[in-house]
Formats: structure tokens, sequence, C-alpha cells
């Protein structure tokens, strides 16, 4: 696997590039707000995008699909129950005074279970709403690696108090969806350092496991 994770502006959003060594094929999580940035990532890690995936609708995790889609023809995939927000990008950029960059309309809506599969890798979806109504983590669980977008922080866990936010929800996800998998799962956040499932039970000062 070929694995890269980094922030992109506006706000310090983590965009990930899974790729996989052989097919030379990959998936971006979240582009952000850089396009040029990722694409230049792109070619120097000599991969071709097969799929634009995000966790969730806030404007700050796709801004630059557009612009992605645009230069590589890859689907922008997202879960339904989050395209009001992705239909609302230019009030939110406007309430964030963020300037507005236009997005299509995603090509794929991705649901629960879901496998997304590149090369010989595999990515299984899974519908984790509180911080978004249709906020989304990717396992790829041979790699005992979970990107997790804002659901889920070092010691943190994401704001329930933005659109469509519900804090009992994101408390269900994080334990009965999260909590689950393999401690030493390596998890990229939304935002800010990585983690482990493992410590995020023992020490994430909102939800604890057991």
């Amino acid at each position: 696997m070929i694995f890269r994770s980094f922030p992109v502006p506006p706000l310090g959003c983590n965009c990930s590039i899974i790729g996989d060594s052989l097919s030379k094929k990959a998936i971006v999580v979240d582009p952000g707000g850089d396009h040029e940035g990722i694409l230049a990532t792109l070619r120097d890690l000599d991969l071709t995008v097969s799929l634009i995936i995000h966790t969730h609708a806030h404007f700050d995790h796709f801004l630059a699909s557009g612009e992605m889609h645009k230069a590589t023809g890859a689907p922008l995939c997202l879960h339904r129950a989050d395209q009001p927000l992705w239909e609302n990008l230019e009030l939110q950029c406007q309430l964030f005074e963020v300037p507005y960059i236009p997005v299509p309309a995603p090509n794929q809506w991705l649901g629960d279970g879901e496998t997304l599969s590149v090369g010989n890798l595999a990515a299984i979806a899974t519908h984790t709403p509180g911080h978004t109504p249709g906020s989304m983590c990717f396992h790829l669980e041979s790699e005992k690696l979970l990107l997790v977008g804002d659901t889920l922080f070092r010691g943190s866990i994401g704001r329930t108090d933005l659109w469509g936010g519900d804090a009992a929800a994101i408390e269900r996800s994080i334990k009965k969806r999260l909590y689950t998998l393999d401690e030493a799962t390596r998890v990229i956040t939304g935002h800010g350092p990585e983690t482990t499932i493992g410590f995020e039970i023992r020490n994430n000062a909102f939800v604890r496991g057991g």
C-alpha cells in the first residue's frame, strides 16, 4: 500500500491518498481545498485516481472536489444523508467567509458496509452518523487503517453543534462501530494528529470504551 495524509486548506482538513502499489490506482479521501497540491502529490507517487470519497459534506472537506473530478474523471462519492449539506456548499462558505468554489453533484452514493476497491486494496465504508447525518468512516482491515473524518479525534470527538449534528448519535457510532475494531488500528482523523483505537478506548475525554 502507498499511503499519504496531509493537511490542506482552508481549515487544515487531512486529505488522504490510498494507493495500490501494483496497479498504481488510488482513492483520494477528503480533498479539502488544494487540488493542485493533491494532484502534484499523486504525480510524485505515480498514482491514478479511481475514486474521490468523502467522510462527510462540510465545505472544508470537499472544496477541491470539483477540480479533482475535472482533472481525473474520478467519481465523487458521499453518503446520501449528507446531500443537503453538499447542496448548500455556497451557504457554508459564506458563513465561514471562505471563497466559494462550485462542486458538481456526487456521482455515487455510498452505502453502509459497501466495499471500495483499488487493485488489491479494499476499504469498507461504515456509516457513523453524529458529526453529520451522513458521516462515513473507511476501514482497510488488512492494513489496520481507519479514516474517520471528523467523527473521532485524538482525545476528542467531532462537533455536534453544526448542521445535522447529533451528540447521542456520534457516541453510539464511536462505541458500536469504531471501538469494536482491533485496538491496534491506526486512526487517521479529519484534523490534527493520528491516533489508535486502543488509545481512544482508554483515553478519549468524551467517549471512553468499556
